[in-house]
Formats: C-alpha cells, structure tokens, sequence
C-alpha cells in the first residue's frame, strides 16, 4: 500500500488582499484546477470561505479567514505548482 505524505498547506498573504486572490484563481484555472465545492460564512467578527479545487494530482483547498489569511492546502504535487505561478 503506498503511503500518504501530508498535505503542503502555504499561507499566502492577506485574506483581503483582492490582486492576490485574483491571481490565485488564474493560477488555479491556468494548472487545469476545477472548483469542486465552495461554502462562505460569518462568526462574529470571523469572515470565512473555503474553496475545494480538483487538479490532477488531487483536490487543493483555499481557505481565507479574517485575522488568519489566504492558504491553499493539497498535496505538494498539487500545491507547489500553483504557489510557483503566483512567484512565492
């Protein structure tokens, strides 16, 4: 059986940052990346959304959240080339 390396999650930058998510959803869209599932909501003072993206090496995850960020979360096959497009 193979084993499961563990996900590669890299924070981003700034959740309200609206360039870097624009360039996120090109990057996502450029590497062949399908949105899969998307939910959004508030707590109090928390904004949350979470984005889960199909690619060819399995299924990333963006999450934003108020005073956290924006990271993109998936296997390090998945991630690396879309954190590559966005030059970090």
């Amino acid at each position: 059986m193979a084993q499961l390396s563990d996900p590669l999650n890299v924070h981003l930058g700034d959740e309200y940052d609206r360039d870097l998510r624009a360039a996120l959803l090109t990057a996502l869209l450029e590497a062949g990346a399908t949105l899969k599932d998307r939910w959004s909501g508030v707590a109090g003072s928390q904004d949350v959304s979470h984005e889960e993206w199909d690619t060819a090496h399995g299924v990333v995850v963006v999450e934003a959240e108020t005073y956290i960020g924006l990271s993109i979360e998936g296997p390090e096959a998945a991630v690396t080339p879309i954190v590559r497009r966005l030059g970090r």
